[in-house]
């Protein structure tokens, strides 16, 4: 099934702004979220089909949030791209260890980004 509902943590509004305009400009419908705690409770009312998720923010990072939902039996099956401007390849990794699906560097590609949305649907 074709990803169409996603959410995007991030705590810039720059961010925000430019992953939902390249995001809804290719059809798909986008909820945001400025921290982790407020996605936790979005992605239980909402439950959306993909996250793109910052890791630095206030409060609890990316990384705790995408563990979080990685082990909750009733959202584990929802894919998580990190979107970071943490580009270690150190940093990559433990996203990857903690849930996430994949890794995109900040900024991130337009047609990169579609590409692994797609493949993931």
């Amino acid at each position: 099934m074709a990803i169409q509902r996603i959410l995007i943590v991030d705590d810039s509004p720059t961010e925000r702004y430019y992953l939902n305009d390249i995001l809804t400009r290719n059809g798909y419908t986008v909820t945001v979220a400025e921290s982790g705690e407020e996605a936790l409770i979005k992605i239980k009312t909402d439950k959306p089909e993909l996250i793109l998720m910052d890791v630095v923010m206030p409060g609890a990072n990316g990384f705790q949030v995408t563990r979080s939902i990685a082990r909750d039996p009733e959202l584990k099956d929802v894919p998580i791209i990190i979107c970071s401007s943490k580009n270690q390849e150190t940093d990559r990794i433990w996203g990857l260890r903690q849930g996430a699906r994949d890794y995109l560097v900040k900024p991130v590609d337009a047609a990169e980004l579609l590409a692994k949305i797609a493949a993931l649907g």
